[in-house]
């Protein structure tokens, strides 16, 4: 028996599609908003961002994935907790770098009132918090499967 149905034609149920199209309305208006400022140069940022990742910053992370991947033991299963912390830190580093770097300092500050004198500070402490957080979970992950260890 074939169905005809709204489910079988989309694919999803109606809640999908307007879900959908209400984040499609919501990412309009705020792109709409962002824009009306210096439209050109947030446009030379998205695409310049997009280039630099793929050209430039995917080949780099993948050549330095495969590293540490030759690195280490054949069966390393804890090497997502060395991909984790560093792809988190990464992309706080990609979306915060001009204030991490001390760039466009006083463009924040005079926007917002606030220093900008913090985020490189913040930035580490995060990082080392993310990593120091990830080799926790490693360690528990190993003490609970430990060959000793009293299974339930």
């Amino acid at each position: 028996m074939r169905r005809c149905g709204f489910r079988s034609a989309y694919g999803e149920s109606p809640w999908h599609l307007l879900l959908l199209l209400c984040s499609f309305a919501l990412t309009a208006y705020a792109g709409v908003r962002l824009l009306h400022g210096d439209w050109l140069g947030i446009v030379l940022w998205i695409v310049g961002a997009a280039v630099l990742h793929d050209l430039v910053l995917l080949p780099l992370y993948a050549v330095a994935d495969r590293a540490v991947s030759a690195l280490l033991p054949a069966p390393a299963s804890w090497i997502n907790h060395i991909r984790v912390p560093a792809f988190l830190s990464g992309l706080l580093l990609l979306v915060w770098f001009p204030l991490i770097l001390g760039e466009q300092t006083r463009r924040y500050e005079r926007s917002t009132g606030l220093s900008a004198d913090v985020f490189l500070r913040r930035w580490l402490l995060i990082s080392a918090a993310l990593f120091l957080a990830s080799a926790l979970w490693l360690a528990l992950r190993l003490w609970r499967d430990r060959p000793g260890a009293a299974r339930e």
